[in-house]
């Protein structure tokens, strides 16, 4: 089975997170929960999942959801893997787009940004698998490449002593998914879409893992916005199993995502 066809299964994982605030079971096969990014002891659905549970609702335009590059080089480590999120959910989008350039251009600030991380030598190695597998346009590769170049990341991380640094990455990449497929159904509103967001378990289990995060961390201006951010998403996110949020609702989810992954990538000016 190809990783496109484990991702649509593993869009499920989405649906079905919802069963866990709820405390019943979810009902996945080992498949589908393979395919899922695992922090502790709980499925995070990836950007490439989040945009394959909505991609079921019919083709769409994932070229629409491209957005102007953004810096590489930031004084703050947090800030830094917050935004490695965001650009690997970027290389997903451009993935589905089937947009060969502007993967290649992501997998060039992904690299430029993994470096001023620190990361391994062999994180960087993955920058020109991500080219080649572009210029050759394959899709199911690059979204392999993509994930492994992420999980590799965070490897590094717990090597190098920085595992705290794995939910901001984890945190970045959720929120800039989020963005793409929210703003979308905005323009696009669907009840069965919209239940899609239905992700309360998720944003509660990741407002614990910043709340959790070491005091000079936490405190760090854009993990402060982060946090706020979650904490507004998670009260429209958690609305009733047999329901869809309205387009209203939705229309606010769509902005505060989109007003974080603005602030995440904005510099501080002195």
């Amino acid at each position: 089975m190809t990783l496109r066809h484990r991702i649509v299964a593993g869009g499920l994982a989405l649906v079905s997170a919802s069963a866990f605030a709820a405390g019943e079971a979810a009902l996945l096969t080992k498949e589908e929960m393979a395919a899922a990014v695992r922090t502790d002891d709980f499925s995070i659905p990836t950007p490439a999942e989040l945009m394959a549970a909505l991609n079921k609702q019919g083709k769409l335009d994932w070229s629409a959801k491209f957005r102007a590059p953004i810096a590489t080089n930031y004084p703050s480590r947090a800030q830094l893997a917050l935004n490695l999120g965001t650009l690997v959910a970027d290389g997903f989008i451009a993935v589905e787009a089937e947009d060969a350039q502007q993967v290649k251009n992501l997998g060039k600030d992904i690299m430029s940004l993994v470096k001023n991380l620190g990361a391994s030598n062999e994180v960087m190695m993955r920058g020109s698998s991500i080219t080649d597998f572009a210029e050759r346009k394959q899709w199911d590769q690059l979204q392999e490449e993509l994930e492994a170049t992420q999980n590799e990341v965070k490897s590094s991380m717990i090597d190098k002593k920085d595992a705290d640094l794995i939910p901001l990455v984890t945190v970045g990449g959720w929120m800039r998914g989020t963005e793409a497929i929210t703003t979308y159904l905005a323009d696009h509103y669907s009840e069965g879409g919209a239940k899609i967001l239905r992700q309360p378990a998720i944003v509660s289990y990741l407002n614990q893992k910043l709340d959790a995060l070491p005091d000079k961390m936490r405190d760090d201006p854009k993990v402060k916005a982060t946090r706020v951010k979650l904490i507004e998403m998670e009260q429209l996110i958690a609305f009733p199993r047999d329901k869809a949020p309205s387009k209203e609702d939705v229309q606010k989810l769509g902005a505060l995502a989109q007003e974080l992954v603005k602030e995440i990538a904005r510099k501080e000016t002195k």
